[in-house]
């Protein structure tokens, strides 16, 4: 039997995503969520029993619509025309994964009690999820201020019969699944649907998704520099710990730590060095590497106050008897933060392809292009073109998305985050920095085998012989893009780091 994990408020963190999604847990509603969204969903009937006043989105329109006033026997067809009308994605799907962090985070969100939606209803969504039935959404249609409309709305078109989703690497027409497991279609009551289609889950899972690789990608390019260093014949004084204690970036730290760990033993780093000091791709890694692990720091400070907020709207409190339209949903702080990783992340790819040049580049003994006959082969020349390629592209994708807004819903909504559109690029550049760190460590481990004789770090050693298992020293001309997409395959996998 699978391990079950309690959905209690404001007790998510990485490492508990991570570990769900992981190792497959199932979800289910500890005793105090569930007393939360009872108290509220029952506070909520019992106010609009006589309620004269206009409460936005439960007894009006939306957006622009919303002095439009909905009668009441009206206003459980509100709730689903919503959905319907909503649910506008375009583009390309979702990956699934993704998906299913969507699935979490709401959930978790509406266990907080401030949403008003039925038990029935975060039921059906924890089910879906515990049954691996996935949603079709789609990556473009959010402006990341009205909450991520369009691509929650197509996430939770299930919920009433409608849209598609994948079952068992299948799609399907929702009610064919939902006759399949005997699901009857959710009647939404007031205020459901809105609940459902507010919030910042489509940023939020696209951000927890990337930050987790993102973790990944520091590690893997600390090590990755350091067998570059040795490929190159680095000296190992710009790590020593007296320069970055009198500059002491927490980051920078830890990094130079790191190298001095991952190089301790090394035959090649310790021997005699002609060269007084190396170009900065390798002296400065502490320094760049560091300042993207403090930036990354940031970032998960802020999204782990996000995937343990509630941002949906209009915002119930049953205690204090008010219920408050307001902005939670507004991704601003997601935007912003997402442009801040995009960077941070496109650094470590960076920098990455500058050391590639320098091993190829015939300098400190080794050959041109990283091959013994040069000329005849090509070698590494195009492995390093195409790395380039894709540096620049991450540059381009680093563009902010956070400085741009648009106006919408008839002027209603007149500032936007595009959030989301920091989001989906943002994953593009993380995948980016992946290809381009796999990409050096396969140049950098040929030039490694250039030092031979000598031996470099047990550490080093042991993550060579590794790699070797999956990809082969270059003895001459090969198709290359394989071994290429080998080397990436190996970084994405390897326990490690």
């Amino acid at each position: 039997m699978k391990k079950a994990h309690n959905i209690i408020p404001k007790q998510l963190t990485f490492e508990r995503i991570a570990e769900i999604i992981d190792n497959g847990y199932k979800l289910q509603l500890s005793d105090k969520s569930r007393e939360l969204i009872l108290k509220c969903r029952n506070y909520l009937d019992e106010k609009m029993k006589d309620q004269v006043e206009p409460i936005y989105g439960i007894s009006t329109g939306f957006g622009s619509l919303c002095n439009h006033i909905i009668s009441d026997d009206q206003l459980e067809q509100l709730q689903k025309n919503l959905v319907m009308s909503h649910a506008c994605g375009l583009g390309n799907e979702v990956p699934q994964e993704i998906v299913k962090l969507m699935l979490l985070l709401k959930a978790h969100a509406l266990s907080f009690g401030h949403s008003g939606v039925q038990i029935k209803t975060v039921e059906r969504i924890i089910a879906m999820f515990n049954n691996e039935v996935y949603p079709i959404v789609y990556e473009q249609g959010s402006l990341g201020a009205s909450g991520d409309l369009a691509p929650l709305a197509n996430l939770f078109l299930p919920l009433i019969g409608e849209g598609e989703v994948y079952f068992e690497g299948k799609k399907y027409a929702s009610k064919e699944i939902m006759e399949k497991f005997d699901w009857q279609p959710i009647q939404l009551k007031s205020k459901e649907g809105l609940a459902l289609l507010n919030g910042t889950q489509f940023m939020s899972s696209y951000g927890v998704h990337a930050f987790l690789r993102a973790q990944r990608i520091s590690k893997l390019a600390d090590v990755i520099a350091a067998i570059s260093i040795e490929g190159y014949d680095g000296r190992i004084e710009p790590f020593f710990a007296n320069i970055h204690d009198v500059r002491p970036h927490a980051g920078q730290i830890e990094t130079a730590k790191k190298m001095r760990e991952f190089l301790d033993g090394s035959e090649i780093i310790a021997r005699r060095k002609d060269h007084v000091q190396d170009p900065y791709s390798f002296r400065c890694v502490p320094q760049v590497h560091g300042a993207s692990k403090d930036a990354i720091g940031y970032v998960s400070s802020v999204l782990l106050t996000e995937i343990n907020s509630v941002t949906d709207n209009p915002t119930v409190f049953p205690d204090e008897d008010i219920v408050i339209s307001g902005g939670n949903f507004h991704g601003q702080p997601l935007a912003l933060i997402f442009d801040f990783l995009s960077i941070a992340i496109a650094e470590f790819g960076s920098i990455s392809e500058r050391r590639m040049y320098r091993l190829i580049s015939g300098e400190r003994g080794l050959p041109q292009f990283l091959v013994a006959n040069p000329g005849l082969d090509s070698g590494f020349m195009i492995p390093q073109y195409s790395a380039a390629a894709v540096v620049s592209q991450s540059k381009q994708l680093c563009t902010p998305a956070s400085v741009d807004s648009i106006s919408s819903s008839n002027e209603q909504e007149d500032h936007v985050s595009m959030g989301a559109n920091a989001a989906t690029k943002m994953l593009r550049v993380v995948e980016n920095t992946e290809k381009i760190l796999g990409v050096e460590l396969f140049n950098a481990t040929q030039a490694l085998e250039f030092r031979r004789p000598l031996k470099s770090s047990a550490f080093i050693e042991n993550f060579v012989k590794e790699y070797r298992k999956k990809i082969e020293f270059v003895e001459k001309d090969k198709v290359m893009y394989s071994e290429m997409n080998k080397s990436i395959e190996f970084i994405r996998k390897t326990n490690l780091v």
